[in-house]
Order: structure tokens, then sequence, then C-alpha cells
């Protein structure tokens, strides 16, 4: 149907009749009427109470500064919060608090209580917009017609640029997208940013063996000493395994191995919006294996997931992408191509180097979908030799990764 506002599309949502306000101004913390979202660009996110506190401090960052950049953006789109619970779980003291606590800390919209909340409303949810406990912002334009399933994944790319969210948007946005370094450390680090003006060549590496981060490290100063080029390295983690990557962490720190983010919540946006580039790609049916950006994604998830990896920069542009055991090796066979580095570059010399090891010792790739994403393709070729990969399930218990958010604030 067409409607002139989105009235009758949310109250359909959210509460159909009059007779209370069943929004939570995040502002002013006051009961309003569904009226104030009259016309508007209305971001839902949906989600249960277990939305970390990593997704909703990032999620505030963007939107406070959409909010503060003038009122082009400020007026266009408003988010509300729609909890999702279920029902045949009985509401419990401990459930009320952590939804009051999410509530109080969100500066948008909110559902005033999961029970308004109907139950066709929520099979709506589950059944077409495919959501699986994992958070998910739906966008509806100022009429309420759907024009994105899911925007999180935009939001997390490009922030509020990707503003009005619609999945249109996110092609464009794709198009004018190249393989640089800044596509990978955008709006996490302002240091990066400065060493890509400064033309510095940059390590982008990652992994949880502190014996292979010391040698790698060392190796990477002692070659750079030697070609004469002036490099900078930054650890970026890992997607789990959180214990482990602090006492990584803290290990770099203390042996003054390299430049590191001793912010957790950066290290799982860096992943997060790696992860969200696959995610987005499958979202507008466009994971084609023939562009070469997703196939260095892809590459660099999948390495995350193996061990370690590093990433060679010469400013913005990517010179190599590489499993960790192939750039270690690159690096300790310098004498074997320290005579190309006048001829070629140093980034070029690396780069065929290692290209001739990778070609022997091709590392497995491997993809992990939670259940919970809603949408998981049904066939993925691999990045590295372009055959139709095997898909396994999996059932996974990985204890140091259950540890209350608190311990990390």
């Amino acid at each position: 149907m067409i409607h002139i506002d989105n009235m009758k599309v949310l109250k359909a949502l959210i509460y159909a009749k009059d007779d209370i306000q069943p929004l939570i101004d995040g502002s002013s913390k006051k009961r309003v009427h569904l009226d104030v979202l009259r016309r508007k660009n209305v971001l839902l996110l949906i989600s249960g109470l277990d939305m970390s506190s990593d997704e909703l401090s990032i999620l505030e960052q963007i939107y406070n500064e959409s909010r503060h950049h003038g009122s082009r953006l400020d007026s266009q789109y408003e988010v509300v919060w729609v909890p999702i619970v279920d029902r045949s779980v009985q509401w419990s003291d401990p459930m009320k608090e952590k939804f009051e606590s999410m509530q109080s800390s969100m500066p948008w919209f909110t559902v005033y209580h999961p029970s308004l909340i109907e139950k066709a409303v929520m099979r709506f949810i589950k059944e077409v917009w495919h959501f699986r406990n994992k958070p998910i912002l739906v966008v509806l334009d100022p009429q309420g017609k759907v024009v994105c399933p899911n925007a999180l994944h935009m939001m997390w790319i490009w922030g509020s640029s990707a503003f009005p969210f619609t999945s249109l948007r996110e092609e464009s946005l794709w198009k004018d997208e190249t393989w640089r370094l800044e596509l990978l450390v955008d709006g996490i680090d302002p240091v990066i940013l400065n060493w890509i003006k400064e033309g510095k060549y940059i390590f982008l590496y990652g992994g949880d063996d502190v014996e292979w981060v010391r040698k790698f490290t060392n190796t990477a100063r002692a070659v750079a000493q030697a070609a004469r080029i002036p490099l900078e390295m930054v650890y970026v983690g890992k997607s789990s395994k959180r214990e482990k990557i602090q006492r990584v962490i803290a290990t770099i720190t203390v042996e003054k191995l390299s430049y590191v983010w001793q912010d957790l919540t950066m290290i799982w946006f860096f992943w997060t919006r790696l992860e969200s580039m696959l995610y987005s790609k499958i979202q507008l049916g466009k994971l084609d294996d023939h562009d070469p950006m997703m196939q260095e994604i892809k590459k660099l998830l999948s390495y995350g997931r193996e061990g370690g990896w590093a990433v060679l920069s010469n400013g913005s542009n990517v010179v190599v992408n590489g499993h960790r055991t192939t750039v270690l090796q690159t690096l300790l066979e310098y004498d074997l191509w320290k005579e190309q580095v006048p001829v070629k570059g140093f980034d070029l010399a690396f780069r065929d180097h290692q290209g001739r090891i990778h070609d022997i010792s091709r590392p497995c790739c491997r993809f992990d979908f939670p259940m919970t994403t809603g949408r998981i393709p049904e066939t993925m070729k691999c990045p590295e030799c372009n055959q139709t990969m095997e898909k396994f399930s999996t059932f996974l218990c990985c204890h140091d990764e259950v540890i209350p958010d608190e311990l990390f604030k």
C-alpha cells in the first residue's frame, strides 16, 4: 500500500492504540507518542537484552557524531530501540534491571517496555526480517517502507555518511570504494591515518601467538633498518579470544614490540567492520567471486581465524595481505631479494618474493557464520584458489570468551 506517512506502519509494529505513550525519548527520558517519528526516516534497532557494550558504545558514538554535524542529518533520521524478549521466559528482576540499564544508556528513542511488542510482530521480525538474536537495524523511509533490511553493516563501515541508509546508497558506496588501508582503519584510529598521510610503510598485523608476534616484529624492524625505509607497525588482535589477546597486548607493550590498540573496543570494531563488509555484500546479493577487493577482505577474515597475518601498505596502497607463514618467511629471506629493492622499490620486491612463497604453501581458508546471523550464503568460493568450499556445521564453546562485559569497562 502507498502511505502518506509512516504512522500506520509504526503503529502496527510498536503499539496500535492511542491510550499510552509507547516511547521514551532518550535525550529527555520522558514518555512520548509515536507522532514524534511522523514522516521521518526511522531506524529500528532490533535486539535482545544481550547486545554487547561494544556494539552500544560504537553505535552511540556514530549517532552522536551525526547529531553534532549540523541540522542536515539531525532532523532526517531517528533511531528506535525495539527490545525482543522471549515471552515463554518468565520476566525476572535481573532481566528488568538489564532492560532498564540498557534503556537509560541509549540517547535515542526506545520502546517503553518489551511487553508492548505483540507476539505476531515478534514472529514477523524473525520470519520476514530474519532476526536471529544478533542486533539488526531495519530502515523505514518517511512513508514507512523498508528501504534496507539491515543497515548495521553500512553503519559500521561508513558511519553516518551512509545516510539515508538505503540498499541503493549501500551499493553506491561500494562502487566508490577501493582496496586501501583507509577502508580497514577508517574511523578507528587517527594515528594510522597520519602515518598514511606521511607516506610511511605500515604493517597492520594480528593473531594470538605471542612467539610469532615477537619474531615477526623484531625481524620486520631489522629488515626496515637494512632497507632504510620508514616502517610503523600496529597490532590489531583477533576477532575472538579476548583474554589471550590481552596477554599478547601486555607483552607487546612491555617489550615495546610495536604500536598496539590498548582499547579492546577498537579491536572489536576493526573485526566487526571487516565482517560487516562481507555481510553487506551477502545482503546485497553481490558476493562476487571476481571482485578483487572482496577476495582480499575474505582472505583477511580467514587469516584472522587461522592464526597470524599481516597487511603491508605503502601509505594508503595495500601491497601484501598475507598469512603469517608467508609474511614472516619473506622477511627472514630478505637477503634473497634485497638486490631487487633499489630496482623495484621495497614494496614490489617484498610482494614478488611473498607471492612466490605463497604459491608453494597456500594456507587453508575458513569462514564461520553463527546461526544467529540470519543470512548465510548457500555456497562460497575460496579466495585463494577459487574452488567451492566445503560446508560444515560446528559446535563451539570458547570459555575464555564468556567473560562478563563489566571486566572490560
